[in-house]
């Protein structure tokens, strides 16, 4: 697969920027790869933002990345172990990719936030942004492998 993965990843850039969650920033810019619509796209990536459900749990951009290895490589027989850990095998690999880059999966500690769960807790838009580039390109050279 050949994915110009610098457009791809300004383009995912730009749907956080637009005011997009990270995990639907990272999605939408690889959809059409996958003949998903945006809208769709969209849709079944958005309650993966702020840590899944603004809980600062796994990286919404990390989600975001591990949907679009589904849709790539998931398993669609229940009876086919081996697909099944084959895409399992997959995942790990691109977390430990974004780990290596961030140090974590876990929203919270990306962000550095003491109390996670305080609704007045201001996010740097830039930090959050920054991680939906690393799980735009590592997703992008993957796909292209």
């Amino acid at each position: 697969m050949n994915i110009d993965i610098e457009k791809r990843v300004e383009m995912a850039r730009q749907y956080h920027k637009q005011g997009f969650n990270c995990a639907q920033a990272v999605v939408a810019a690889y959809a059409d790869i996958f003949d998903l619509d945006e809208q769709t796209a969209l849709r079944i990536s958005a309650s993966f933002g702020g840590g899944i459900g603004m809980m600062r749990q796994t990286c919404g951009a990390a989600c975001g990345m591990f949907m679009l290895c589904g849709l790539h490589c998931g398993q669609t027989n229940p009876n086919d172990k081996q697909a099944k850990m084959n895409n399992y095998k997959q995942v790990q690999n691109l977390a430990q990719q974004f780990k290596d880059i961030n140090g974590s999966l876990i929203c919270a500690e990306l962000l550095g936030l003491k109390e996670p769960d305080d609704p007045n807790t201001i996010i740097s838009k830039t930090t959050c942004n920054d991680k939906v580039a690393d799980a735009a390109t590592i997703i992008g050279k993957y796909l292209q492998q």
